[in-house]
């Protein structure tokens, strides 16, 4: 029996999960979610019970000292609440934790009633995955559903992914079984540079869920820690020439890939990110209004989009344009 004693009504609620180990590249996910429970003070209402899905030989616990007093933190997957301020404030309810060892249908089982109880609007899981993705290049984020409807209405793809899939995929079918609107954000990391952290992955993944769900988030240190990570990996690259060149070949290859996008929808989306961001107007997840079309600038007098040049960006700004079209 799940009982949420202290935790108030919440208001839209939206919950974002992320898990550690075989969906967390670089820990990508799991920090994305570390970071808004930092940026907006989440309290811990709910831990799930570490013997029923956690192997110790695997996930061990960890020893600390409190006070000249030995404990145990044992490894589970804990949930918080936030709530974001703002003329149209709402909650989020963040799930943290480690892919469990076993018995996945009851872990997912576990969650869905937290997510019921609460009156959970819509699950957003994060995830991050090793891919042929150039360092230098704007990470790609794909956003996925198993809706039809809900893929229409929020810009997403509908999976049709087939092969072995970890805890992110199976939560996400569970939540669909159960009628609970369910998106997936994947972040490509690169494969030749995957050890964590990786915050241009973090930062990414932030940005598309800043649009999804149309909150503004607080991303503190995490632009200059992004830029900063990719000034280090070039240095790295540079002292190996095979490596170099090895970048140089995923450059070519996912530039020539993205020249068919380089116009109508794809800079649209584009342009209209630009102006949220700079302007600081508007909902950030706003892709389209009421009447399912895009934003008002954005259309013609047919209620066609047009296809506005890319703005002008000044040389300090590039790399946060470029994590601002990261899944473009």
């Amino acid at each position: 029996m799940i009982e949420l004693e202290g935790v108030p009504e919440l208001i839209d609620p939206v919950m974002v999960a992320a898990f550690e180990g075989w969906n967390d590249a670089g820990d990508a996910a799991s920090t994305a979610v570390a970071h808004l429970e930092r940026e907006w003070k989440g309290e811990v209402f709910a831990a799930l019970d570490a013997e029923d899905y956690y192997d110790f030989q695997v996930n061990r616990p960890t020893v600390w000292m409190d006070g000249g007093v030995r404990k145990i933190t044992w490894p589970t997957t804990r949930l918080s609440v936030v709530r974001v301020g703002g003329d149209k404030p709402r909650d989020l309810v963040l799930v943290r934790g480690i892919e469990p060892s076993m018995r996945w249908r009851s872990f997912c089982n576990e969650l869905l009633g937290f997510a019921h109880e609460l009156g959970v609007e819509l699950v957003v899981v994060l995830g991050a995955l090793l891919g042929d993705t150039p360092h230098t290049r704007p990470v790609p984020i794909s956003g996925t559903t198993s809706d039809p409807d809900l893929a229409r209405r929020m810009d997403l793809e509908e999976t049709k992914y087939e092969g072995p899939t970890g805890i992110v995929g199976v939560l996400q079918e569970a939540c669909t079984h159960a009628g609970v609107p369910a998106v997936s954000l994947w972040a490509a990391v690169p494969h030749y540079v995957s050890q964590p952290p990786n915050p241009k992955a973090t930062l990414a993944l932030l940005n598309r869920l800043e649009d999804l769900i149309g909150v503004r988030i607080p991303l503190g240190e995490l632009p200059e820690d992004a830029r900063a990570w990719q000034v280090g990996v070039d240095q790295l690259a540079a002292e190996d020439s095979e490596v170099a060149e090895y970048v140089q070949t995923l450059e070519e290859a996912r530039d020539t890939a993205e020249l068919p996008e380089a116009s109508g929808e794809a800079i649209a989306r584009e342009f209209e990110r630009y102006l949220r961001r700079r302007d600081g107007g508007g909902p950030p997840g706003g892709h389209a209004t009421a009447d399912g079309e895009g934003p008002p600038y954005l259309r013609d007098s047919s209620s066609e989009r047009t296809r506005p040049p890319k703005p002008p960006r000044t040389e300090p700004e590039q790399d946060k344009g470029d994590e601002d079209s990261a899944e473009d």
